[in-house]
């Protein structure tokens, strides 16, 4: 994801450059392969009605721009709000993407391959070690044909990937034949 940060009729402080990264890397996490550029503007305005500082993020993504733009007073609460707004809107597309090709007859998810990474029975969940590094976090409810109590860190597994509240998740696991 290319980042671009500006700074108009204001200087960029060190503190509002290091919420932006934070932000960002939690884009990333959940929505990686979705999101293509994000623009951060933090401008200094001169309505005094609205405050001193207007946060506008700029969001690509496939076939769509999303844009939330936030006024007030002080810059950090203003970036995590826009930030907050920018990932409600991006879990909504997704999900109307996802209602549009379930609804098409297209599979909504695609199986994929990874190594049970770690195993908490006593907690029921998991996490799945994709082949391209990630963490796929599974619930013992996804579990296909076996019992969470059977399953040991190193096994095989299948699983179908969707994006949950918290990033990428499995909607079912079984063990790799």
């Amino acid at each position: 994801m290319e980042l671009k940060v500006e700074a108009r009729n204001v200087e960029l402080k060190k503190g509002w450059q290091i919420k932006i990264e934070e932000e960002k890397e939690k884009l990333l996490r959940n929505y990686a392969s979705f999101v293509l550029h994000l623009r951060v503007v933090i401008e200094a305005t001169t309505h005094h009605k609205e405050g001193g500082y207007e946060v506008k993020i700029v969001a690509s993504v496939p076939n769509d721009t999303m844009v939330v733009s936030k006024k007030g007073e002080v810059v950090r609460p203003l970036l995590i709000e826009a930030f907050d707004v920018l990932t409600l809107q991006l879990k909504e597309k997704l999900r109307k993407i996802r209602k549009v090709k379930k609804g098409a007859d297209v599979p909504l998810e695609v199986d994929k391959a990874g190594v049970v990474n770690m195993v908490s029975p006593h907690e029921s969940y998991g996490f799945i070690r994709s082949f391209d590094e990630r963490e796929i976090y599974f619930h013992e409810n996804a579990l296909k044909n076996i019992a969470i109590e059977e399953l040991a860190e190193g096994d095989s597994v299948l699983y179908g990937e969707t994006f949950g509240d918290k990033g990428p998740q499995a909607s079912w696991v079984r063990l790799a034949k």
